[in-house]
């Protein structure tokens, strides 16, 4: 127990106190706002609706990167520019043509099949690309290698489509079809918010059967475990990796076209801050791990959503709404002290001298 003691660091106690100080600042704004309730019940339920929603969009995010880590041990910075990549350039060649041709209204159904189905395959090819490109020779070379290689393919490819479409806002046309609201036990939900969460938990579900169940997952999951001994049991390990970085951009693809339904705008830019917060949220649920990602996002978009109003309006911060990414960051934070393997993620054993 002593010699425990004298291994701590003052970095560790400088952590600890900052997740303490975290911690406390955190509660004490809670039961204030609790105590002086400026919002009433129907603001909690549209907001924690929308947090699910967010939450959704993360999570699909989040499948990339941890079914990446899970398979290289690398963290794929560059997986937000194959969230982006796709949804632009459906919008700009197929949806914006069809809303001015009237196809986009008179089909709303074929119209958006279209183009999600675009939006995968462009980020499919992307990913797949810069994994032949980039990742593939750096394979067995230092992590520090290709986690610099990430972050440099991740520039590459925000300045590439910035210069090929240009950097203005490319405005993603409404569909009829979504505008409103359904209301369900009193709670008014947008049409739009109903689709990004079906959507989300259906292909999350799809994924982890996929995954977990056949012989392609069963091959992925044997080179996460040892691609050495993967390899001399037949798999083929290179087809595995490719494998895993189509289903992973399949997600980010689908996610940038739930995005748009939402936000209704793409930029060369828009993958950046939701790449970086889906890493959040696959760190907070367990890096490698499918089920953590998928709770992880669903998490952290609920902390986004109901954590300004709750954790900082007793407070009395001016706007708390503004400072919603102050509050997933700091969630990275405190997971990253206090439980760095994330909620489903694995402990490691510690070894003993």
């Amino acid at each position: 127990m002593l010699q425990r003691f004298q291994n701590i660091s003052f970095l560790d106690i400088a952590l600890w106190a900052l997740a303490a100080i975290i911690i406390t600042v955190v509660i004490w704004g809670t039961i204030a706002t609790i105590i002086d309730n400026p919002y009433n019940p129907q603001f909690w339920a549209e907001t924690i609706v929308f947090g699910i929603s967010q939450g959704s969009l993360y999570a699909l995010i989040a499948i990339g990167y941890t079914l990446v880590y899970g398979v290289l041990f690398m963290i794929n910075f560059a997986h937000g520019e194959f969230f982006m990549t796709g949804i632009i350039t459906a919008t700009i060649f197929l949806a914006q043509p069809m809303k001015e041709t009237g196809f986009l209204d008179n089909y709303p159904i074929i119209s958006l099949l279209a183009i999600a189905a675009v939006s995968i395959l462009v980020s499919m090819a992307i990913a797949l690309l810069t994994e032949r490109v980039a990742y593939r020779p750096l394979r067995k070379a230092p992590r520090l290698v290709p986690l610099i290689t990430a972050i440099g393919a991740s520039f590459f490819w925000q300045y590439f489509f910035r210069g090929l479409y240009g950097s203005e806002v490319k405005p993603f046309p409404p569909f009829e079809i979504l505008k409103g609201k359904f209301t369900i036990a009193g709670v008014p939900i947008l049409k739009t918010h109903a689709v990004v969460i079906v959507s989300a938990v259906i292909m999350l579900i799809g994924l982890y059967l996929f995954v977990m169940k056949t012989k392609v997952g069963k091959s992925i999951r044997a080179v996460a475990e040892n691609k050495d001994v993967a390899a001399l049991m037949g798999i083929n390990v290179d087809r595995a990796i490719t494998i895993t970085f189509a289903m992973g951009s399949a997600m980010a693809g689908i996610a940038g076209v739930l995005y748009a339904l939402v936000f209704r705008q793409t930029h060369f830019f828009m993958g950046f801050i939701p790449g970086i917060k889906a890493f959040t949220a696959a760190v907070l649920g367990g890096i490698g791990s499918v089920p953590g990602a998928a709770l992880g996002g669903f998490l952290l978009g609920m902390f986004e959503s109901i954590g300004p109003a709750l954790f900082l309006e007793g407070l009395g911060i001016p706007a708390p709404h503004q400072l919603k990414d102050v509050i997933a960051f700091t969630m990275l934070v405190l997971v990253l002290i206090l439980r760095p393997q994330g909620i489903l993620g694995e402990r490691l054993a510690e070894e003993k001298a």
